[in-house]
């Protein structure tokens, strides 16, 4: 695979901070574009894209081709895509017309994906879809889960300002096929991004790290939601934290009926979480932000997942119910 030309679709905190290291270390023979919107687009065509990393001193920044309106880019080599997974059904026109012969698409995002049980063969379900994570099935037939390559981001970033991104931490990446193969595809893509500094691990079993996170995303993220409470806050409070160990063992359990491993206890990853210190969750940031929240894939299909399994979920279930009225009035007061 070669890859001259790389679009990321949904340059935010994470996107961007991606396309600033890609744009920062590419070649001439390389280029590098961003679809983005809002004052962020703005700010990025009048002052470029900036990028202050963790313990860095100065800020990255880089000029690039930013645009809201995907149809003025040529097709592209890779497109990596920053969108949360309600935001992507709604891009898929955009994203499918810079797709050409071989293009591969990396597909960052927290919980269960649209494309999650394609050449599934980890549980009973292969190729079932949920319209609650692709509506129309837009996704599977416009972009098509066979170009998709699965993303696990251990990244802590945050848009401080229009066109200025924040690390929280020196992070990394989990990249695999759907299929489980280390295909030639994942290989190229994992080099080019490791050339861009960014700390790249290659799997065979993406959909076990998709649960891994998912433990820890179906838990912090709603409850900071409801509480505005920082990850250190809610794991000082000990009813919050027990409750963060509830979600935790419901998750662990959907997972393993459907063929997940997981390298980490419950206790264990309470205990890391402890010392991840005082972070604004993403969805924390998007009720502050008078955003929809990303609510169906990180607890939504947990309470699905574990019907399909006959796995009772119903701290999950509360939790859904509470997060989604949350949603609904942040929505109607914005």
């Amino acid at each position: 695979m070669s890859i001259k030309s790389i679009c990321i679709y949904g340059a935010g905190a994470l996107g961007g901070a991606i396309a600033v290291k890609l744009a920062s270390q590419a070649g001439n023979d390389v280029t590098i574009s961003v679809v983005a919107r809002g004052a962020h687009l703005d700010a990025i065509r009048d002052n470029g894209l900036s990028l202050r990393e963790a313990d860095a001193e100065r800020p990255l920044n880089v000029r690039l081709t930013a645009t809201d309106d995907p149809q003025t880019l040529p097709p592209q080599d890779l497109v990596i895509t920053g969108l949360k997974g309600h935001q992507l059904a709604p891009a898929a026109e955009g994203i499918a017309g810079l797709l050409k012969e071989g293009t591969r698409v990396v597909m960052i995002l927290n919980g269960i994906p649209w494309w999650y049980f394609h050449r599934d063969s980890q549980s009973r379900h292969a190729e079932l879809q949920f319209n609650e994570l692709d509506p129309g099935r837009r996704l599977w037939r416009l972009i098509g889960p066979e170009r998709v390559i699965g993303c696990v981001a251990y990244q802590g970033a945050e848009v401080i300002n229009p066109g200025e991104i924040q690390l929280a931490n020196n992070g990394r990446f989990l990249l695999g096929e759907p299929s489980g193969e280390i295909s030639p595809d994942l290989e190229a893509i994992a080099a080019v991004l490791t050339d861009a500094g960014l700390n790249i691990t290659t799997t065979a079993v993406i959909r076990n790290e998709i649960w891994s996170k998912l433990m820890g995303n179906a838990a912090f993220n709603p409850i900071s939601a409801l509480t505005r409470a920082l990850m250190t806050d809610i794991m000082a409070d000990p009813a919050l934290s027990a409750t963060v160990g509830k979600v935790m063992n419901e998750v662990r359990a959907v997972g393993e009926a459907l063929g997940a491993r997981f390298s980490m206890t419950v206790e264990q990853r309470l205990e890391q979480s402890r010392h991840i210190g005082a972070v604004r969750t993403s969805m924390l940031q998007d009720l502050i932000g008078g955003k929809a929240l990303e609510i169906t894939p990180l607890v939504g299909m947990v309470v699905a997942l574990g019907r399909l399994s006959a796995v009772p979920t119903p701290v999950s279930e509360t939790i859904l119910a509470l997060v989604t009225q949350l949603d609904r009035e942040n929505q109607r007061s914005g």
